[in-house]
């Protein structure tokens, strides 16, 4: 995808998306989130927070949904803007059984509203992988070992 080119469904040009992950920093095109979500899938093992930051309409949602895909979740995965979270039965590729948890923070005012959705009930579990989208609206209440997907948009 050139730079400044409009993804199909967005009407914003997308340009990058920086991932990092252990002290590495990554940028890719929109266009390579389907390898790059079957690669952070086949190292899921249970436990991972994710925190996605980004405009609107910058690709979070979409490659939630990749990784859902990856991970052979049945159900479509909408945005949870106006739900806050979704939760999804997944299968890892090491064929544990994990809860996804998917949350879209946009509306909330405060990390008091995130914590009534039970955030610090399961996020870091073994049994879930979750997605924050919005997670830079609650960053100094981010467990210590999790992981930013930065989604720039141009």
């Amino acid at each position: 995808m050139a730079p400044n080119t409009c993804v199909p469904g967005f009407t914003k040009p997308i340009n990058i998306i920086t991932i990092k992950d252990m002290g590495e920093a990554r940028t890719l095109n929109l266009d390579q989130i389907p390898k790059t979500a079957k690669e952070i899938a086949s190292t899921l093992k249970g436990g991972e927070i994710y925190a996605l930051i980004g405009v609107l309409g910058a690709g979070k949602t979409t490659f939630v949904k990749t990784i859902g895909k990856v991970l052979k979740i049945k159900h479509n995965i909408p945005s949870p803007t106006f739900v806050l979270m979704q939760t999804f039965e997944a299968r890892l590729q090491s064929k544990k059984l994990i809860t996804l948890y998917h949350l879209d923070l946009y509306r909330i005012k405060n990390f008091k509203e995130a914590r009534g959705l039970g955030v610090t009930e399961f996020w870091g579990r073994p049994d879930t992988v979750t997605f924050i989208e919005w997670a830079d609206k609650i960053r100094k209440y981010w467990p210590s070992k999790t992981k930013v997907i930065k989604f720039t948009g141009k």
